[in-house]
């Protein structure tokens, strides 16, 4: 468990990481040093503001928007905070508004932890895009085609063997980690063939993860 904690605060902490260059790695460089910098002296309405103005204008800098045409005849499902379009094939775009996270640094944590622990789902981050006269965020990832029902009590075995209590319903939280896991709803984690994928997740970083490992 040390030596997770130990990767994932070097993949969320740090800059010099393998992948440093690609585009989700870079926002996310971009917007924890501006949180370094800007939330200890802004009230969080304030500093949210400031936030989205920052991520505008480093995305203008660094070419970040997603200048394409998403189309509605390829629309195939949405949520709360996000909507699926079929991209061709094998991979699907999803436009996120972010709206489960209190700031936009939050957002892409969790893409980040995301990635670590589901390679097979990977988000790919393709750029900002303004829907709605609202800032979105454009992503890609694998298209998983369910074969049967997922069982959520498979799920929880699941995760409880890798370390996440089950605390309400259908969220998680490993304390080793310092991790909250929500949201694990059956159209959240899909199952082919007896194997689980996770395709719609959502983390949340707590104090416990800042610790440093002993």
């Amino acid at each position: 468990m040390n030596y997770i904690k130990d990767e994932l605060q070097h993949i969320i902490l740090r800059d010099g990481q393998a992948g440093e260059t690609n585009q989700l790695k870079k926002i996310q460089n971009f917007l924890r040093r501006h949180a370094q910098t800007s939330f200890v002296s802004e009230k969080q309405q304030q500093f949210q503001g400031k936030e989205t103005a920052a991520i505008l204008a480093f995305a203008s800098g660094e070419n970040l928007f997603y200048e394409q045409a998403i189309s509605e005849s390829n629309f195939l499902g949405e949520g709360a905070e996000q909507r699926v379009y079929r991209l061709d094939d094998t991979r699907v775009i999803k436009t996120n508004s972010g709206i489960f996270y209190q700031f936009w640094l939050d957002y892409f944590n969790s893409l980040l932890v995301h990635n670590f622990f589901f390679p097979a789902t990977a988000y790919s981050f393709l750029g900002l895009k303004i829907i709605g006269g609202e800032l979105h965020t454009v992503v890609e990832q694998e298209f998983i085609v369910a074969s049967e029902q997922t069982s959520l009590d498979v799920v929880k075995k699941f995760l409880k063997y890798n370390g996440f209590e089950n605390t309400r319903n259908n969220d998680y939280v490993n304390r080793d980690l310092g991790l909250i896991f929500e949201d694990l709803h059956d159209e959240n984690v899909l199952s082919n063939k007896g194997v689980l994928f996770f395709v719609d997740t959502v983390f949340y970083l707590t104090g416990d993860f800042y610790t440093k490992i002993p």
